[in-house]
């Protein structure tokens, strides 16, 4: 036998052991990868997950603001219930159509998408309540108040409400991070242009030692909170006068809106002052202040209506002052889970409230789990 015939046994077996570190290489890294997966993935929440089904053949992929309204709308009053929401926000919108539903007003809903993955599935499980008035936002991630994508999501907002008042329907806006307690539609018998909620930016009473310190809502993180600023039952329903920093705090989570001219104007320069204020890393600008000097430019124009605080009422005062919200216990139409910042914080107190109804009444969904395909 030659040398290399010697050697092949030799070349052989290292030829054999190459694709077996190979094999196990590829073992380890799909391992790690799975490990991945099921460790970390569970910890990153609804929000941060996407879907990438491709639905470029669906049917809504047309489907019109005029056609959507035509066929979700009250059929007397011609009254259309409107949100807007895109793929990370699926679980507050899942809550917030629960408590809708429960009250008996969820025909009338129309989801405004933000992308054409909420756009899809809301039809596919709901037909028809679901439409995108392009253009669509680049961003799909779930945004934080004062950041940069939250101003781009939300000033997109007066446009859709400016054109469904130019269509014929009154509408009545929420954010999904509401939720209805009661039916609020007795609080919108009258005929003004527009209903709105106060979102003013209370003071804080805090105990500290012998003195007492007042200190600003937003620094309130405390636990010696012994009393809140609130507005008495009897409050006015006319436009608050401007605060400290020169303008009102009207909220722009609920409002209701019917198609007068009034309604148009307040619209239509809430837009203009939009345009005025551009988000900076200086300036976090968001809708909201942009609505209240809106407001105010237009009080003397418009039939304004503010809607009461205690059925009404701001995560400030619902969720921070628990002597109001036991002395006001079962006077609430509609909730907001505001004041504080993050996704997962507000469904942790939704849940602590007892106000996440997925966990007990998904079934009541007129979309269903939205997690599943």
């Amino acid at each position: 036998m030659n040398s290399q015939q010697k050697n092949r046994p030799h070349e052989s077996t290292m030829i054999f052991s190459s694709r077996w570190v190979m094999m196990i290489l590829l073992m380890s890294t799909s391992s790690i990868l799975l490990l991945i997966v099921g460790v970390f993935i569970p910890y990153i929440g609804p929000a941060a997950i996407t879907t990438t089904i491709d639905y470029s053949g669906s049917e809504w992929k047309d489907y019109r603001l005029e056609e959507a309204l035509k066929r979700v709308a009250g059929k007397k009053d011609k009254t259309v219930i409107v949100c807007t929401v895109s793929e990370p926000y699926w679980p507050l919108l899942n809550n917030w159509l629960i408590s809708v539903k429960r009250q008996k007003h969820h025909d009338k809903v129309l989801v405004i998408a933000e992308d054409y993955a909420t756009l899809f599935k809301v039809n596919e499980r709901w037909p028809g309540h679901a439409v995108l008035i392009p253009p669509v936002p680049d961003s799909q991630s779930a945004h934080n108040y004062g950041s940069q994508g939250f101003y781009n999501f939300t000033s997109r907002r007066p446009r859709h409400l400016l054109k469904i008042l130019e269509l014929g329907y009154s509408v009545m806006y929420n954010d999904v991070d509401l939720v209805w307690v009661e039916d609020p539609f007795p609080y919108f018998q009258e005929n003004h242009d527009i209903y709105f909620s106060d979102d003013t930016d209370q003071v804080l009473i805090f105990y500290s030692s012998s003195t007492f310190i007042f200190i600003s809502f937003k620094l309130a993180l405390l636990n010696l909170l012994l009393l809140m600023q609130v507005k008495p039952l009897n409050h006015a329903h006319n436009l608050p006068p401007p605060g400290r920093d020169k303008r009102t705090n009207i909220c722009s989570c609920i409002i209701y809106l019917h198609p007068t001219v009034g309604a148009k104007l307040v619209i239509s320069k809430w837009i203009e002052e939009i345009l005025d204020e551009h988000w900076t890393s200086n300036n976090k600008a968001n809708d909201q202040p942009a609505f209240n000097f809106a407001l105010m430019k237009t009080i003397k124009q418009v039939d304004m209506y503010l809607l009461p605080q205690v059925a009404f009422p701001t995560g400030g005062v619902f969720f921070l002052n628990k002597t109001w919200a036991q002395q006001n216990k079962g006077k609430q139409a509609i909730i907001h889970n505001n004041y504080i910042v993050g996704f997962q914080n507000k469904i942790k107190r939704f849940q602590e409230y007892g106000l996440w109804l997925i966990h007990d009444h998904l079934i009541e969904s007129p979309i269903g789990d939205l997690s599943s395909p």
